[in-house]
């Protein structure tokens, strides 16, 4: 017999992205539930939606309802790796060529959390992607972290 009450668990959690415009923006990709999370320091369950729109992201959280640029989001791995029109679209809105302090944030997460030096390595790529966009003392404070997590993970 199917029961018709929903389970209290899922393995599975439905996306809290929803695309609102016909027409995605190409740094929609960057935009993920951890990042939201980390970006405004809370829970992902603490995350009521993510609405991608034409031009901003809107986040709706428990205590937040703010609207985000897509050029305030980090690359991420799971999905192609930045283009020169990426930069470009970066450059225009932040009117300079350095990153939100927020991405060597994310990034030093990032690296905290790689589970294997092949994982930091591929973070490591990708970073070495976008450093000329990370401020001198943000990129310091990354080789640092990423040469610190190498370390520990390789005694291990």
């Amino acid at each position: 017999m199917i029961s018709d009450t929903p389970r209290k668990s899922s393995a599975i959690g439905e996306s809290k992205i929803i695309h609102k415009s016909p027409i995605l923006h190409p740094l929609a990709r960057f935009v993920t539930e951890d990042t939201v999370a980390l970006l405004f320091n809370i829970s992902r369950q603490d995350i009521y939606r993510i609405e991608c729109c034409r031009y901003m992201v809107y986040v709706h959280a428990k205590g937040i309802s703010r609207f985000v640029s897509y050029a305030d989001f980090p690359p991420i791995l799971e999905v192609n790796p930045p283009s020169l029109q990426d930069f470009g679209r970066w450059y225009k809105r932040w009117k300079s060529k350095q990153a939100p302090g927020f991405w060597t944030k994310f990034y030093t997460h990032n690296f905290k959390a790689a589970v294997s030096v092949d994982g930091l390595f591929e973070w490591g790529k990708l970073v070495a992607t976008v450093k000329l966009v990370i401020s001198a003392s943000g990129l310091q404070q990354l080789r640092d972290v990423y040469a610190a997590e190498k370390d520990l993970m390789e005694r291990f």
